[in-house]
């Protein structure tokens, strides 16, 4: 039995029963969402997301079913009165149905996380629950998808909720951007391998730099500002991750050491050393426990590191083909992958108890081909019903992976043209287009363009291209609600972009 299936047998048939009803209450609200303040789809994305916490949070009073459902029959009832029909009859069955068949589908990762105390980490961080095997996800998305009549759309709970923050845009349309928010140079002459967004926030910056320096930096109130700029690696500065909580950040270096920052003051609260002595070149949180880092290193060598002890957990460590260049966790936490200079990129089981490292899968993506970005993303839309995995090759392609097992073997899925055949370029999935009619994806490219594409589009996927950097862009980032996106290039410019407001 998978945790998620034990878990809801732990909770019992009436529990969830009550949490049907409350998602059908959250889908019946995303529907209508669009009709609220068209002119501001922030506030749209705020408001969704506290409905979700609210109606969580109602469904443990342990109110009546019947109950729930009279309020349900109400809402819906109050929200036609003041918006007027829905433009698709019947599609409220579908829609409760879809709710029911594809499980926990609401709101991408942020429903990935339980709001039981007992999900929490040692130190506060929250937990995220598996929702079951690769193949199980994938058998339920297509369940969803395989009912329909040919040609209809899959009306989810969550297709909804993220077409309501949308505004029912095309993705042509959603991702125009009408410019350039701000320009970030502070790090210029050195190169800005890496540039993140805190978790869960539309204004707070993160990059780090070749110049040994990680800025940290604030875009509201105007003028945006580098609030911190965090100094002690005695080299270049290789990657950095935020905690969940954006209470912390870990930092690589090539000075062969790693560095624990409070966010809040810019405090190195610890050095760890690189147990080989080497250059370290990736790293990322372990999603479930924030207490322990995956770092890669240039003696092919993952590690994972308690960053409470500053010390490397034992079976936490094992051996690539290559200089370990990226690292990505799924959702659940539970694989790892990481690929290395050679064009290798390996599967890892990682055990929940006592973070030891086990081997899974090796695959070749092209011999001798640096691979630079890896990103995983489970999906649960009507077009890209498989868990997948987006990886930056030297190839001058971006690839896409499907996820086809629980060891982690990937089958490539399609390409994407880039000009990539030597910087460390990465990409990303965007946050909020995994329940959209189409799926985009963004990356860096060598001809200093920041491009985007619908992995679903048979044809002319390209969707837009930002033009404004004078170096090749080797790093995006967008906020929570994709309102801005980041860009940073080897020449240390960051730039980020303000997306068109419809």
């Amino acid at each position: 039995m998978t945790m998620a299936s034990a878990g809801g047998s732990a909770r019992g048939g009436g529990s969830q029963g009550m949490a049907a009803v409350w998602q059908q209450v959250l889908a019946v609200d995303a529907r209508y969402n669009a009709y609220r303040t068209p002119t501001f789809p922030q506030f749209r994305t705020q408001y969704i997301r506290r409905r979700s916490q609210l109606l969580r949070e109602n469904a443990k009073a342990g109110h009546p079913p019947a109950l729930r459902r009279q309020y349900l029959r109400l809402r819906g009832q109050l929200l036609g009165q003041r918006y007027g029909p829905l433009s698709e009859p019947g599609s409220a069955r579908a829609y409760s149905n879809s709710i029911i068949r594809s499980s926990r589908t609401t709101l991408d990762r942020m429903e990935d996380f339980e709001d039981d105390p007992r999900a929490l980490g040692a130190r506060g961080h929250r937990r995220s629950v598996s929702r079951g095997s690769y193949q199980l996800q994938a058998q339920m998305n297509r369940a969803v998808y395989e009912d329909r009549p040919p040609g209809s759309v899959v009306p989810t709970s969550a297709a909804e909720a993220s077409r309501a923050m949308a505004g029912d845009t095309s993705l042509s349309e959603n991702y125009a951007f009408a410019g350039m928010y701000h320009v970030f140079d502070q790090h210029v002459d050195e190169a800005v391998p890496r540039v993140r967004f805190a978790n869960d926030d539309r204004h707070r910056l993160a990059c780090c730099s070749l110049d040994g320096s990680i800025s940290l930096c604030q875009l509201v109130p105007a003028p945006p500002t580098v609030l911190q700029v965090l100094r002690g690696h005695t080299r270049g500065v290789s990657d950095f991750a935020w905690s969940l909580s954006n209470d912390i950040l870990v930092s690589t270096s090539l000075d062969a050491t790693m560095r624990i920052w409070a966010s809040e003051d810019g405090r190195c609260i610890r050095e760890i050393p690189d147990p080989d002595s080497a250059e370290l070149l990736c790293c990322t949180f372990q999603p479930i426990n924030n207490n322990l880092t995956v770092v890669g290193n240039a003696k092919h060598n993952v590690h994972v590191m308690n960053i409470s002890t500053g010390k490397k957990v034992k079976g936490g460590s094992s051996k690539l083909t290559g200089r370990v260049l990226a690292l990505s966790f799924d959702a659940p936490g539970r694989l790892l992958w990481a690929g290395d200079d050679r064009g290798s990129v390996f599967s890892f089981l990682f055990d929940m108890a006592t973070g030891k490292l086990t081997k899974a899968k090796r695959l070749v993506v092209h011999e001798g081909s640096p691979v630079t970005s890896i990103s995983a993303r489970s999906w649960v839309s009507r077009e890209a019903r498989d868990p997948s995995l987006l990886i930056n090759a030297c190839l001058n392609k971006l690839l896409l992976y499907r996820v086809v097992d629980n060891e982690g073997t990937l089958q490539l899925k399609r390409s994407f043209p880039i000009e990539q055949s030597s910087h460390p370029v990465r990409s990303i999935f965007c946050p909020l287009m995994s329940f959209r009619q189409g799926a985009c994806v963004v990356t860096g490219s060598e001809d200093m363009c920041v491009h985007f594409f619908d992995v679903e589009r048979a044809a002319k996927a390209a969707v837009n291209k930002l033009q404004g950097h004078s170096a090749p862009v080797l790093d995006v980032s967008f906020n929570c609600d994709e309102s801005l996106l980041a860009s940073s290039d080897a020449s240390g410019m960051v730039i980020v972009w303000r997306r068109e407001q419809k």
